[in-house]
C-alpha cells in the first residue's frame, strides 16, 4: 500500500526503500511488524538527540499548543534566544538568520558574501571558490557551488556564474583573482567521502583570506551542533570564519537552518528574508536540543560516546581488511573506505536485512552519522549485526 501510493503520488526523486517506520526510540527503529533496526544514520545527521525525544516532544507540543507560526515580522522569543544561544556556543560575535534547510542556509551565505563583494571593494567581486567533491545543496545556485560535476546536469542549465573548484587547499592560493569575493569549504566534506582537512591547513588559509579581505565561509550543515565533538568543526579547527551555515542536526528533526556571520550590519530590511524561517516551532526545537547537546557535551557523556564508537569501528575495521581499506572522520562523523564500488553496493542492503541502517558518501565510503545520544547497547548491537552483514558478503 505504502509502495503504491509513494509511486503513485509522489515524485520519483529517491531511489526507495520501502520500509515502514512506525517508532523510534533513541537510535533504535521499528517497522510496522515490530522489527527493529539500529540507526547509524540519523537520517542523514538530522536526529542528533535520537528518534522519539520526551524532552524535544513535550517542547513542540507545548509549543504547538500555543503558537506554531507568526512570520518574520513581529520579534519572535524562542529565535532571539536561540540566537543568542548559538553566539555564546560559537565563542565568536555574531549575528544569525534562520531558514529552513542548509541550502537555504548556504544560499543565505553566498548572498552576503555577493553583497560584501558590491559594497566593499572598488571593483565589483563576486566569484566564490570551492572545493572539488563538496557538497552545499541542491537549489540551482547551490548545486553549483557544489564541486561535482556529476551535479551539473544540462537539464538545469543554465547555471549562475561565479563558481569555481579546486581540487585541495593548495590550490586555492592560485585561482583568486581580483573578482574573488569568498571561498567556500566543508571542514569535513561528508557527501565527498567523510574526509576531513588538516587542522594546519585550514587555519593558514583562514590566516591569508583574512590578510586579503576575502570572505571564508564553513559550510557546517554536517558538522554542526557537536557532531564532530565540538559545537562547531570551527571551533575544533580554532578558526573563527566569516560565515558558517548550520542545519541537519540544529533542530533534531525539525527543518532548520541558520547563517551565522560576522558581518552583522551586511544585510538590511529587503535584503532577505524566509517567511517559515526561525518560526516559533522551528526555534523552540532548537533551543531544547541544543540545551540537551550543550549539558551530553559537558558532562562528558558525548567524548564517551565518541570514544565508545571509534573503538566498536576500528574493531570492525580491522577484523574486515579484505572490505575496508582506512578508516576516517572526526567525532560521530565516520567512515570506512571500501575497497571497490561494488563492494559497497552491497554492504548497505546486507546491512538493512541483518537490521542495521547504514549510508554511503562519495564513490566508495561506508557512512556512519549515528544520533549523538546513541546508547552503549545500541553501538553494540549495531556493529553486531553489521558484522553479520559484512560476513555474508565475504
Amino acid at each position: 500500500m505504502l509502495e503504491q501510493l509513494d509511486k503513485q503520488y509522489i515524485l520519483n526523486t529517491y531511489p526507495r526503500n520501502y520500509v515502514n517506520f512506525k517508532k523510534g526510540i533513541n537510535a533504535t527503529l521499528f517497522d510496522e511488524t515490530d522489527k527493529d533496526y539500529i540507526d547509524f544514520t540519523s537520517g542523514i545527521g538530522v536526529v542528533s538527540v535520537g528518534h522519539g525525544n520526551k524532552e524535544v516532544a513535550d517542547t513542540i507540543y507545548k509549543q504547538v499548543n500555543n503558537i506554531t507560526h507568526i512570520s518574520n515580522l513581529y520579534a519572535i522569543e524562542p529565535q532571539a534566544k536561540l540566537g543568542e544561544k548559538i553566539a555564546k556556543l560559537s565563542e565568536m560575535d555574531v549575528a544569525i538568520f534562520f531558514a529552513n534547510s542548509g541550502a537555504e542556509a548556504n544560499e543565505g551565505a553566498i548572498k552576503i558574501a555577493r553583497k560584501y563583494g558590491e559594497t566593499k571593494f572598488d571593483n565589483k567581486r563576486y566569484k566564490v571558490i570551492t572545493l572539488e567533491h563538496s557538497f552545499h545543496g541542491r537549489t540551482i545556485t547551490t548545486v553549483k557551488a557544489t564541486g561535482q560535476s556529476s551535479m551539473h546536469s544540462d537539464n538545469f542549465s543554465p547555471y549562475p556564474e561565479g563558481f569555481s573548484y579546486d581540487n585541495k587547499i593548495d590550490d586555492i592560493y592560485n585561482s583568486i583573482d581580483n573578482e574573488t569575493v569568498a571561498v567556500m569549504i566543508e571542514l569535513v566534506q561528508g557527501e565527498g567521502g567523510v574526509q576531513p582537512f588538516k587542522k594546519e591547513d585550514i587555519q593558514e588559509l583562514a590566516n591569508f583570506l583574512k590578510e586579503q579581505g576575502i570572505l571564508l565561509i564553513i559550510d557546517e550543515v554536517q558538522t554542526g551542533a557537536y557532531r564532530t565533538g565540538e559545537f562547531l568543526a570551527s571551533n575544533l579547527y580554532e578558526i573563527e570564519p566569516d560565515i558558517i551555515t548550520m542545519a541537519k542536526g540544529l533542530g533534531g528533526g525539525v527543518p532548520i537552518g541558520a547563517v551565522i556571520t560576522k558581518h552583522k550590519d551586511i544585510f538590511v530590511p529587503g535584503d532577505h528574508g524566509s517567511t517559515f524561517g526561525g518560526n516559533y516551532l522551528s526555534t523552540a526545537a532548537a533551543n531544547k536540543v541544543l540545551d540537551i547537546l550543550d549539558e551530553y557535551k559537558n558532562s562528558g557523556k558525548l567524548d564517551e560516546t565518541s570514544i565508545y564508537f571509534d573503538s566498536k569501528l576500528t574493531e570492525l575495521f580491522e577484523n574486515n581488511k579484505n572490505i575496508f581499506t582506512n578508516k576516517v572522520g572526526l567525532g560521530l562523523m565516520k567512515g570506512l573506505r571500501v575497497k571497490d564500488a561494488d563492494t559497497l553496493a552491497k554492504v548497505i542492503p546486507t546491512a538493512f536485512e541483518e537490521g542495521v541502517l547504514i549510508l554511503r558518501a562519495g564513490k566508495n565510503t561506508l557512512r556512519f552519522l549515528p544520533p549523538l545520544t546513541i546508547s552503549k547497547e545500541e553501538i553494540n548491537e549495531g556493529f553486531k549485526r553489521l558484522q553479520n552483514a559484512l560476513s555474508k558478503i565475504s
